[in-house]
C-alpha cells in the first residue's frame, strides 16, 4: 500500500459518515445531550446558593434565624445533587447504549463496504492494516463523540454561564475571564490545527508498523526457513523506532501547549483575586462573591486546562476515522452495473469476445482473446508462466474488470448480471487453497452454507478427506489454524475439491487442483475429480500436462494470445508446436535439455 497517497477525505465527509450511522439512534443520543445539559447547568446554578450560603453566615443576627436560612439553602443543594446525579445517571447509561450500537454498525458497515472491493484492492493493502483501520475507525467515534458530549458541550455551557453570571454580579471580572478564556480556547485551536499533520503522521506509522508487523506474523514460516529472523528484526525496528519519533514529536508538542495553558491558569486566578481584593474593599462584592468567582475560576480552569487533551483527542480521532472513510468513499473497482439481473446457467457455455486486458499501460495481459466453450466441455488452459491463464480464469469470475471485449456464460454479458449469482455458478478449487481459522466442517460446508452434516460428510469422503479427518481427535470439529496451516498442502486441496463437490456449480475451475498431492494421493482425487467433472463445463489450468491429456480441448497461450488449440494428440502431431515442445521437457516427468 501506498502510504503516501494523499487523502481528499475532508472532516465533513467523517461526520457525514457517522451521521448517517447514528441518527438510527437519534433519539437516544439527543436525551444523552439533554440530560448532560440540564446536569451541567445545575452545575453552575449551585454555586449560587453557596454564595448565598456564606453572604448570610457573614452577617450578624440570630444565629437561629441565620441558621434555619442556612439549612434551607444546603436542603436546596441536596435537590439539585440529586436531580443532577439522576440526569447524569441516566444520560450516562443512554451515551453507553447510543455508542455501542453505532460502534458496532460501523464494524458492520466497514465490514460489508470493504469486502465488496476488488481483488486489486486487496493485493494492494495489507491485511493487518485493513482490519487496524476498522477497529480504530469504530474507537474514533467512540472518543470523538465522548468528546463532544462530556467535555466540549460543559465547557461551552460553563464559559457562557459564567461569563453571564459573574457579569451581573461584577462585569469587569466577567471581562478578564472572557478575554482569558477567549485566548486559551484559541491558541488551543489554531496550535491543535498546526499539529494536526504531525498527528497525521502519527497515525500513519502505527498503521505501517501494524502492517509490517501482521505481514511478519502471516509469513513467519518463510521467515524461519530462509533464516531471515534477524533482517525482520531490523527492519521492525527501523519502523518502530520511527514511530517513536513521530509519536515522541507528537506528545512534546502537545505538552507545549499544555505548559502555555497552565501559565495562563496561575495568571488568571492571581490577577482575579487581586481585583476581587480591590472590589472588596469597595464593598462592590461580597464574600460570598469571592466565593462563588473562585469556584466557577476553578472549575472553569479544570476544564480549559485539558483543552489541549481535548482538541487532540478530536484531531487525532478525526484522523483516525480519515484512513477508514478514505476507503468507504472509495468506488467499488469491480461493482454492479445498475440494474444488473442475476445470470441463470442452463448449459454453462462460455464464450471470450475479442477479450484484452492490461495492469497499467505499460503490462498487457491479454490481446484480442477470442474463445468459445461449449456447454459440458472440459478445456485445459496451459502456457508459460505470465501467459494470461490465471487471468482469464479471474476475468470469468470478475474479479477484474475487462478493458475490451465482452465474456458471455449462456449468452449472458457477465458484467450485466450480479456478481454474486455469476460466483454461485462457479466452483473454483485453487493452487493454494486459504482456509478459514475454523473447524474442518465449518471450511468444508462453505461450498454450500445450508448444507446438512451429512451432505459434508459425505463431499468430504469424495474428496478423500476422510482419509486423514478420520485420524484426528476432534474429526470435523478439528480446527484448522489460520490458512489451514495445520494442515498439509495436500489437505488443504483436497478440502478444497471437497467445498467445490458440495457447492456442485455448473460451471468448474481447476487452478492446478492437484498439484499439492503425492501420487497416491492424486491417484484417490482423481477418481473424484472426473465425477466432479462429469455434466459440467471445467476449465483446467495445469503446468503437469499429464493431468490434462483427457480433456476435449486444450488451449495453448502465450504473452496474452491464444496460439494453439486441439486435443492431445492434435497438438502433439504439429510439427511446430509449443505444446509438443512443453511436453517434451515433461515427458517422464523430468527436465531434459
Amino acid at each position: 500500500m501506498n502510504n503516501s497517497k494523499v487523502s481528499h477525505t475532508k472532516v465533513r465527509d467523517i461526520l457525514k459518515v457517522f451521521w448517517n450511522v447514528s441518527k438510527s439512534y437519534k433519539k437516544t443520543f439527543a436525551w444523552s445531550v439533554i440530560a448532560w445539559t440540564i446536569g451541567n447547568i445545575l452545575e453552575l446554578i449551585m454555586p449560587l446558593y453557596y454564595k448565598r450560603f456564606f453572604d448570610v453566615i457573614a452577617k450578624p443576627g440570630d444565629t437561629s434565624v441565620i441558621a434555619a436560612v442556612l439549612i434551607h439553602i444546603i436542603v436546596i443543594v441536596l435537590i439539585l445533587n440529586a436531580v443532577q446525579w439522576a440526569v447524569y445517571r441516566t444520560g450516562v447509561f443512554s451515551m453507553n447504549y447510543f455508542e455501542a450500537k453505532v460502534m458496532s454498525r460501523l464494524r458492520e458497515d466497514s465490514f460489508d463496504y470493504t469486502m465488496l472491493h476488488s481483488y486489486s484492492f486487496f493485493s494492494n493493502n495489507f491485511t493487518g492494516a485493513l482490519v487496524q483501520k476498522i477497529g480504530r475507525f469504530a474507537r474514533a467515534f467512540e472518543r470523538l463523540f465522548d468528546t463532544l458530549v462530556y467535555n466540549f458541550l460543559p465547557l461551552g455551557i460553563n464559559i457562557v454561564g459564567i461569563i453571564f453570571v459573574v457579569w451581573t454580579q461584577q462585569p469587569k471580572i466577567a471581562l478578564i475571564i472572557f478575554i482569558w478564556a477567549a485566548v486559551i480556547i484559541s491558541f488551543s485551536l489554531f496550535y491543535s490545527r498546526w499539529k494536526l499533520k504531525y498527528d497525521l503522521a502519527s497515525a500513519a506509522a502505527d498503521t505501517k508498523t501494524g502492517a509490517r508487523l501482521s505481514d511478519a506474523m502471516t509469513n513467519h514460516n518463510t521467515i524461519s526457513t530462509f533464516a531471515a529472523t534477524d533482517f525482520e528484526a531490523e527492519t521492525f525496528k527501523e519502523i518502530t523506532q520511527d514511530q517513536a519519533r513521530l509519536t515522541l514529536k507528537t506528545w512534546n508538542l502537545g505538552e507545549l501547549m499544555n505548559a502555555f495553558q497552565n501559565g495562563l491558569v496561575v495568571l488568571i486566578e492571581f490577577v482575579v483575586f487581586y481585583y476581587g481584593i480591590k472590589y472588596w474593599q469597595q464593598g462592590l462584592i461580597t464574600i460570598g462573591t469571592f466565593v462563588l468567582i473562585q469556584v466557577y475560576i476553578l472549575g472553569l480552569a479544570q476544564r480549559l486546562w485539558g483543552l489541549n487533551n481535548i482538541v487532540r483527542t478530536v484531531y487525532e480521532s478525526l484522523a483516525d476515522s480519515r484512513e477508514m472513510v478514505d476507503i468507504l468513499n472509495m468506488p467499488h473497482e469491480v461493482a454492479d452495473l445498475p440494474g444488473a439481473t442475476p445470470l441463470t446457467v442452463h448449459s454453462g457455455a462460455i464464450e471470450f469476445k475479442d477479450v484484452g486486458f492490461a495492469f497499467n499501460e505499460s503490462r498487457e495481459v491479454l490481446k484480442d482473446v477470442n474463445l468459445s466453450i461449449v456447454s459440458g466441455e472440459k478445456i485445459a488452459l496451459i502456457g508459460p508462466s505470465g501467459a494470461g491463464k490465471s487471468t482469464i480464469v479471474r476475468l470469468l469470475l470478475r474479479m477484474y474488470n475487462l478493458v475490451q471485449g465482452t465474456i458471455d456464460i449462456d449468452g449472458q454479458d457477465i458484467e450485466k448480471v450480479t456478481q454474486e449469482s455469476l460466483r454461485q455458478n462457479i466452483s473454483l478449487v485453487p493452487q493454494d487453497p486459504i482456509l478459514f481459522h475454523r473447524t474442518l466442517m465449518e471450511n468444508i460446508r462453505y461450498g454450500k452454507q445450508d448444507a446438512t452434516d451429512e451432505e459434508v460428510v459425505a463431499a468430504a469422503k469424495l474428496a478423500h478427506c476422510d482419509d486423514f479427518i478420520d485420524a484426528l481427535p476432534l474429526k470435523y470439529a478439528t480446527f484448522v489454524g489460520e490458512r489451514g496451516i495445520k494442515l498439509s498442502g495436500g489437505e488443504r486441496q483436497r478440502v478444497a475439491i471437497a467445498r467445490a463437490i458440495l457447492k456442485n456449480a455448473p460451471i468448474l475451475i481447476l487452478d492446478e487442483a492437484t498439484s499439492s498431492l503425492d501420487s497416491h494421493s492424486e491417484a484417490l482425487i482423481q477418481d473424484a475429480l472426473d465425477k466432479l467433472m462429469k455434466d459440467k463445463t471445467v476449465i483446467v489450468i495445469a503446468h503437469r500436462l499429464s493431468t490434462i491429456r483427457k480433456m476435449d480441448r486444450i488451449v495453448v497461450l502465450e504473452n496474452g494470445k491464444i496460439i494453439e488449440e486441439g486435443t492431445h494428440e492434435d497438438l502433439l502431431g504439429q510439427k511446430e508446436s509449443l505444446y509438443k515442445n512443453l511436453w517434451s521437457l515433461q515427458a517422464g516427468g523430468f527436465l531434459t535439455s
